[in-house]
């Protein structure tokens, strides 16, 4: 039988608080444990430098669809389910079980919800969980109780991101909302594949990717990716880049960064001129985690079980290895 390791696909990653470590969620529910700081600063006839410190298999093997952290706890998305772990066993031999766990509850008992995105608000108060049956659920993360549900999506939900206030949510619907955090509401929704310029056909209406930041929004899936006026709306830069779908798009340092099924991870000027392409060991790009403190790190993972690893964010430096 083939390892179906060489097959793996990575389709989260976060940064430890500390920024220690990496750690990569896959589709056989396991998640792996980087040392970054013996990855950057590599013994001698280290061999094996590049490889997880550990590997945990999460209990309910369901893939990892999404990752982010709390200064307290790892947060993995999965299906059905959100689940926290402390970070001290988390980078420790044996993971213990979860400090605590959130169910996504169904209204049709049989479906299995994937948790696609998580995103906690500046001040780590509420975790907002973008999932697979078209909601987006909003949590107390003192206690994990459910504060509200955005409902105006009518297909799964792909990214939600937010900023003063705001939070942004992409959808399989085609639909990009803009939502107020303040009253629960939806202040307003785009649609790329409505926009010739942007609209692709044979790629679908789909959008994978969307964040935004004060002024800007990045968004892009089976659209072209472009930049969008917060308050207008209006597509004022399509970014011209040989993909075939978008799944990954943030801002740092004015410049956007994404990718995609692509064999490259792009950082663009606001202008639309490329910056840097940035060659990646998966066919498709489905997490990128961007750090400057305490180390400058860009891990670049997809549909490989390698991890790119770029510490000048202009060229790959180490590849990684999820095996």
């Amino acid at each position: 039988m083939l390892d179906k390791i060489l097959y793996n696909t990575v389709l989260s990653q976060t940064l430890s608080p500390c920024g220690k470590y990496l750690v990569a969620g896959n589709i056989y529910g396991q998640i792996a444990v980087f040392n970054l700081e013996r990855i950057l600063n590599p013994e001698p006839l280290s061999l094996d430098y590049n490889k997880p410190k550990h590997i945990h298999n999460i209990e309910s093997g369901y893939q990892i669809c999404s990752l982010t952290s709390t200064d307290a706890a790892l947060i993995i998305g999965t299906v059905n389910e959100i689940l926290g772990y402390d970070w001290k066993t988390v980078t420790s031999a044996k993971v213990s079980k979860p400090l605590w766990r959130i169910k996504i509850s169904s209204e049709t008992s049989m479906e299995q919800i994937d948790v696609n995105s998580l995103w906690l608000s500046e001040d780590e108060a509420k975790l907002y969980a973008g999932c697979g049956d078209n909601n987006i659920y909003v949590y107390n993360m003192d206690d994990g109780r459910l504060l509200s549900t955005f409902k105006g999506h009518t297909d799964f939900v792909h990214s939600v991101h937010g900023k003063n206030q705001q939070l942004i949510s992409a959808s399989e619907d085609g639909s990009v909302i803009l939502w107020d955090t303040r009253t629960r509401t939806l202040q307003n929704k785009l649609t790329p594949h409505t926009n010739s310029k942007v609209n692709r056909p044979d790629i679908g209406k789909w959008v994978g990717s969307a964040a935004l930041n004060d002024d800007w929004i990045v968004c892009g899936g089976g659209p072209r990716l472009a930049l969008w006026h917060l308050r207008s709306l209006d597509a004022v830069t399509v970014f011209d880049i040989p993909d075939h779908g978008i799944h990954v798009s943030f801002f740092h340092d004015d410049c956007v960064f994404a990718g995609g099924a692509a064999k490259h991870l792009y950082q663009l000027c606001y202008s639309g001129d490329v910056k840097v392409e940035l060659p990646v060991s998966a066919t498709t790009v489905y997490s990128a985690v961007l750090r400057t403190t305490p180390n400058k790190v860009l891990a670049i993972a997809g549909s490989s079980p390698e991890i790119d690893l770029c510490t000048s964010f202009n060229y790959r430096d180490q590849i990684l290895h999820f095996r």
